[in-house]
C-alpha cells in the first residue's frame, strides 16, 4: 500500500496536457495533442541538442543544497512550480550469489522508494512513498504536463517492476501496472500515448499501453553508456543521460578503481535508433561524474540548461542540484 507523508503546505502545479492512447508506433505518427508551445519547446531542445559536441563549452551556473535526508537520488523531473526527485533509501544492501538462485544474481535486500517533492528553492514538502514488497527502486522521472511517471523497481536485474502515475496537481500515486523485469526508467510518448521503459543497464527497451500490455521490445543499439534518467523531447524522441563504469589502467588500481564515463543521448523511440550522443566529463563535489543519475536539460532558443544531482546524502556536501549552462549554434 502506498503511504504519503506532508510536510508543509503545498501550492499544486497546474500544467495540463489531454494524452493520446493511440494504437501504436506508427512509421508518420499523428501530431502530438496538448501545449503547442510546450511541443514547439520540446522541438527546439532535442534541435538544439544535436548541435552539442565535445568542444561544447559547458559552464557551472548554479548549486543548490537539498537540506533534508536524500539517500541515493535517481530522478529529477520539473512542473511549473515544483521540483520531484526519486531516490532510494537502502535499508538491506543486496548481496550477491556465488551462482544464480531462481533466475537472481542476488538477493532481493530491502528500501524504501522515494519521490520527494520540493519548492523550487529546494524545500522539502511532501514525501510520497512508493513501492510494494521487493519493489522499492525508484527510477528516473518523465513529465507529461499532468503526470509524473516512475517506474519502481527490484534491485536487481531480470525482477520486477511497479509503473506508477503521479498527479502533479494533487500529487496522488496511481499504481498503473506491474511488469516483470527491472526497469529503471520510463518516459510517456505523448504521440501514441504509451510508456517506454528501459531496463537495467538500459540494455533493452519496452513500449506498453495504459493498461499494461506490451507491444513492442528492443534491444539498445548503443552500448555507449547506460541511460540513467530520460526525459520526452517531442516528435516520439527521448533524451537521456546516465554513465558507465569502465575499469582504469593497472597502474591506476585496474577494476578495483573505476573511471565513470558520463554522457547523453537523444533516441527515435518510434524508429528505435540513436540520433545524437555526446559525453559530458564534468564533476560533482564528491567526484562523480555530472549525469551520474538525476538529469534534465531545457532549452531557450540556442541556449542549454541542465539541471543534475550526482551525489548521495552522505557523499561530499550531501545531494547539490548543479545547474550547467551552454550556448550551442544549431544546424541550419
Amino acid at each position: 500500500m502506498n503511504r504519503i507523508r506532508t510536510r508543509g503546505a503545498l501550492t499544486a502545479a497546474a500544467a495540463v496536457i489531454v494524452l493520446a492512447a493511440g494504437s501504436g508506433i506508427a512509421a508518420q505518427a499523428a501530431p502530438e495533442p496538448g501545449d503547442s508551445d510546450r511541443h514547439a519547446a520540446d522541438t527546439a531542445l532535442a534541435d538544439s541538442f544535436k548541435a552539442v559536441d565535445r568542444s561544447t563549452n559547458w559552464e557551472m551556473t548554479g548549486k543548490l543544497k537539498l537540506g533534508f535526508p536524500t539517500f541515493h537520488p535517481q530522478g529529477i523531473a520539473y512542473t511549473e512550480d515544483h521540483i520531484f526527485l526519486s531516490s532510494v533509501e537502502i535499508v538491506e544492501p543486496t548481496v550477491k550469489y556465488p551462482a544464480p538462485r531462481d533466475g537472481y544474481d542476488r538477493t532481493a535486500g530491502k528500501g524504501v522508494g522515494h519521490l520527494f517533492v520540493m519548492d523550487k528553492a529546494g524545500n522539502l514538502q511532501k514525501d510520497i512513498i512508493l513501492g510494494e514488497g521487493d519493489m522499492y527502486h525508484p527510477g528516473g522521472l518523465d513529465f507529461d504536463g499532468k503526470n509524473i511517471w516512475v517506474s519502481v523497481a527490484q534491485y536487481r536485474p531480470n525482477s520486477s517492476s511497479i509503473i506508477y502515475s503521479v498527479d502533479a496537481a494533487t500529487l496522488e500515486p496511481q499504481k498503473q501496472f506491474e511488469v516483470p523485469d527491472h526497469f529503471g526508467g520510463i518516459v510517456m510518448d505523448r504521440r501514441t500515448g504509451h510508456l517506454i521503459g528501459n531496463t537495467w543497464g538500459s540494455r533493452r527497451f519496452a513500449e506498453w499501453n495504459l493498461n499494461g500490455k506490451q507491444l513492442s521490445t528492443w534491444q539498445n543499439p548503443n552500448h555507449f553508456i547506460d541511460y540513467q534518467d530520460c526525459q520526452y523531447v517531442a516528435n516520439s524522441q527521448a533524451l537521456c543521460a546516465g554513465v558507465a563504469n569502465l575499469p582504469q589502467a593497472p597502474a591506476a588500481g585496474g577494476t578495483a578503481a573505476t573511471y565513470e564515463l558520463g554522457g547523453m543521448a537523444l533516441i527515435d523511440l518510434a524508429r528505435k535508433t540513436t540520433l545524437h550522443d555526446v559525453p559530458f566529463q564534468k564533476w560533482s563535489t564528491a567526484g562523480h561524474v555530472a549525469t551520474r543519475n538525476p538529469f534534465k536539460l531545457t532549452a531557450e532558443g540556442n541556449h542549454l540548461t541542465m539541471h543534475v544531482a550526482p551525489d548521495d546524502a552522505e557523499e561530499g556536501n550531501g545531494t547539490e542540484i548543479l545547474t550547467y549552462e551552454a550556448t550551442v549554434t544549431p544546424a541550419k
